[in-house]
């Protein structure tokens, strides 16, 4: 069977690919894996920054004894395969991404921050952050929001991929995108879409940004569609 990678957004976990995982497992080996600080996994020595995770993606490849893989991203996840194609292409046969913010500045970080602050997700949604230390234990939930941010402020002064990155990436990739997304638009999906000499642009209805409100079946049914298709 051909391997899949099946890679978790910021704050997720290896764990959230089950359902997805399920729906693959007849037509590959499926594989995926926590970032470090994220499901327990400890924190790396460095700072967290998107080549830092495509370093882990090839890492475990390395480990799993796997050349070349089919890798499905969703939100930060599918940023770092997207570098991981970049720098290391013959890694990735073809590469899907579900939700992933591609554009970043300053203004976007700083939003984007704000939704992280520890107190007031305590505070108002406690069931999520009760999510959160569950998920990451034994690690600290509140020193990855805070090492989160940190990522987010560092590609809203530097984004790890620039649109003009795009046009070297031969990877055929197929880019997703909920229509209810409210963090991820359609306009920056659409830029990179166009730079990229070998990409297919879907919209999923109904669609918010969480991956657990996906309708996985349908998930399931594009990316195997896309992998099948013949170049």
């Amino acid at each position: 069977m051909q391997h899949i990678i099946l890679l978790h957004g910021a704050l997720g976990s290896k764990d959230q690919m089950k359902p997805l995982a399920v729906e693959l497992e007849n037509k590959f080996q499926v594989h995926s894996f926590n970032f470090s600080g994220h499901g327990g996994r400890p924190f790396a020595d460095t700072a967290f920054s998107i080549p830092l995770f495509a370093e882990q993606i090839a890492q475990y490849m390395h480990e799993t004894g796997i050349a070349q893989a089919y890798i499905f991203g969703y939100s930060m996840g599918g940023y770092a395969a997207m570098y991981l194609a970049k720098h290391h292409p013959e890694k990735v046969n073809k590469l899907i991404t579900l939700a992933t913010k591609f554009h970043w500045d300053e203004k976007t970080a700083a939003q984007e921050v704000k939704m992280l602050n520890g107190k007031t997700i305590q505070e108002k949604v406690p069931a999520f952050a009760a999510q959160l230390q569950q998920r990451h234990a034994p690690n600290d939930w509140l020193s990855l929001l805070h090492k989160t941010s940190e990522l987010l402020i560092d590609l809203g002064k530097q984004n790890a991929l620039q649109l003009e990155d795009y046009t070297t990436i031969t990877t055929p990739s197929l880019l997703l995108l909920g229509d209810r997304d409210k963090m991820v638009t359609l306009d920056e999906t659409i830029a990179v879409y166009k730079q990229l000499p070998k990409a297919q642009l879907g919209v999923i209805p109904g669609t918010p940004h969480a991956l657990e409100q996906a309708n996985v079946a349908l998930l399931a049914q594009l990316i195997k569609g896309f992998i099948n298709e013949k170049a």
